[in-house]
């Protein structure tokens, strides 16, 4: 795939030829210590493989498939953690924004105001994230195909802000179910801006424990190789230590234990991916040297022609 614009998040680059990156936490900021801990950990993972790193988590989740599931924190105290882990970490942060009113307010202190996929057709709330100043990434909804995101693309440019992620988190495939369209990622990458590959949401399976969504993860790795392999800009993981007990999303989660290994993977896909597509430039002809041969019959022409 061609290049896309490249712009900093924090002190990284991302786009353009730059390395893969990663966005990576939980899904929803449990406490204090345990955002704190998971920043911690995935950081020295990414910096040990010379990834560029995101850190994601939310203060609010306000799309749960029940009332009584867990929603976070909260704005406020919410904030104040992503603030602190900020401070102490070095990382830029991502979290989503679900209502106009909080786009102000978090984007004092995230790097990446996320558009959750369910709200990617709401204008007013993309416009409010790009007039915020902030990176901007949208997820493309189960309900739209890649092409219609051009309209989401433009809400955001609109207010003269082209800092722009779009980001592929699987398309609805009947009840409960999504699949990825690896045509998708072209396609989006047509648009001139850094893609994304969400790859712990694509194995979701929504509402698919009735009260909460259920997951297939066994599947993560397979599309993680897909994803890097076909040149994907960045990878995005929901990372927990212990899957089975997270508040929220635990079902199509990563183990922190495999983060390590899988990017180890995915880093030499996708290096080879940039490779395959960075143009190549014809190379100068060489200059050999003539051989003693050559040089030779050189000679005995010259004496030939003075003979005459």
């Amino acid at each position: 795939m061609n290049p896309s614009r490249s712009f900093e998040v924090g002190k990284i680059r991302i786009g353009g030829t730059a390395p893969l990156f990663l966005i990576a936490g939980p899904c929803v900021i449990e406490s204090e210590a345990h955002a704190t801990m998971l920043a911690e950990r995935i950081r020295d993972i990414a910096a040990s493989l010379g990834v560029p790193l995101i850190f994601k988590a939310s203060y609010d989740k306000a799309n749960r498939s029940s009332i009584s599931s867990y929603r976070g924190p909260g704005l406020e105290d919410g904030l104040r953690i992503l603030a602190s882990i900020k401070k102490r970490t070095g990382l830029p942060i991502l979290t989503d924004v679900h209502e106009i009113p909080h786009v102000a307010r978090a984007a004092e202190v995230c790097d990446v105001l996320q558009i959750p996929a369910f709200l990617s057709r709401q204008t007013d709330l993309l416009m409010a994230a790009g007039r915020s100043g902030r990176v901007v990434n949208i997820k493309k909804g189960q309900f739209l195909s890649p092409t219609e995101m051009v309209n989401a693309v433009e809400k955001v440019a609109a207010t003269g802000n082209e800092k722009i992620i779009l980001t592929e988190r699987g398309t609805s495939f009947g009840y409960q179910n999504l699949v990825v369209d690896m045509r998708s990622f072209p396609i989006l990458h047509q648009l001139g801006y850094p893609v994304v590959f969400d790859v712990t949401h694509s194995v979701q399976l929504p509402a698919g424990e009735g009260k909460s969504s259920g997951g297939q993860p066994e599947f993560i790795e397979p599309l993680v190789r897909a994803g890097a392999a076909i040149g994907v800009d960045g990878l995005f993981l929901e990372v927990h230590d212990h899957p089975a007990k997270a508040l929220s999303d635990g079902t199509n989660a990563l183990a922190l234990a495999k983060l390590q290994p899988l990017l180890e993977r995915a880093t030499q896909l996708a290096a080879l991916a940039r490779e395959w597509d960075a143009p190549h430039t014809a190379a100068p002809p060489r200059i050999v040297a003539p051989t003693r041969k050559a040089s030779l019959s050189r000679k005995m022409e010259r004496r030939s022609w003075r003979s005459r």
